[in-house]
């Protein structure tokens, strides 16, 4: 029965790095999509998400059939409930790239970006695809340490986000309320990717350590992603 237990837990593990290297290559793309205004790769992320959608249900299938046939306790209960809650945090990142692609093809022909913040969303799309691989680092590797770096590297994601939004307040802002609101939603959409990779390395420390770290609170639940 432990063998099996085992195989089944590196099966869900393998089915969480691979959905979080799909989150970051869809997230990869959509950023590709919106500062082009490229319909084609649009269109992929959209089209690809199904295969993150099947992974998770996939992925929340084995883990539940772990809690119901193999009855774990203590750690192995906590490995198996902590993979539910990844498989969550996963699934939101790959939504929030389709999100981007779906503004970029709503848009199109235009570009959804006003050419002054491109190089904002350029950056931010560099740090939520970096984000998305460390992710699947620690999924695979289940390094504390590698885990809790991740809130460092989102602080320029948080920084970013900030200046962003000086730049919709400035009374120098001349491209009209629908770009505002365009910015203003693609900002988070970006900004929740990054928190949902931070808290995939949250929960992993507690799936190792048994302990969640104390500067690293749950985020409160949000609609938007």
């Amino acid at each position: 029965m432990r063998v099996a237990y085992n195989e089944q837990m590196t099966e869900l593990a393998d089915l969480l790095g691979e959905m979080a290297g799909l989150a970051g290559q869809a997230m990869e793309r959509a950023t590709q999509s919106l500062l082009q205004a490229d319909l084609r790769i649009a269109e992929q992320v959209i089209g690809d998400h199904e295969r993150i959608t099947d992974l998770s249900a996939q992925a929340e299938e084995r883990a539940f059939a772990l809690l119901a046939l193999q009855a774990p306790v203590a750690g192995d209960l906590r490995s198996v409930v902590s993979g539910i809650q990844i498989v969550a945090d996963i699934d939101r990142m790959g939504a929030l790239a389709l999100h981007v692609a779906k503004i970029a093809r709503r848009r199109h022909p235009a570009h959804a970006l006003p050419e002054e913040v491109n190089g904002y969303f350029a950056e931010m799309g560099r740090i939520a695809v970096a984000l998305g691989a460390s992710a699947r680092e620690v999924l695979e590797t289940r390094d504390p340490e590698r885990a809790a770096k991740l809130r460092e590297e989102d602080e320029a994601m948080d920084d970013l986000h900030r200046h962003l939004f000086s730049v919709l307040m400035d009374r120098e802002w001349k491209h009209g309320v629908a770009a505002a609101v365009d910015v203003t939603l693609l900002g988070r959409f970006y900004e929740r990717f990054a928190d949902h990779a931070v808290e995939v390395g949250r929960r992993v420390i507690f799936l190792v350590t048994g302990e969640l770290p104390s500067d690293m609170p749950t985020p409160p639940a949000q609609h938007v992603g």
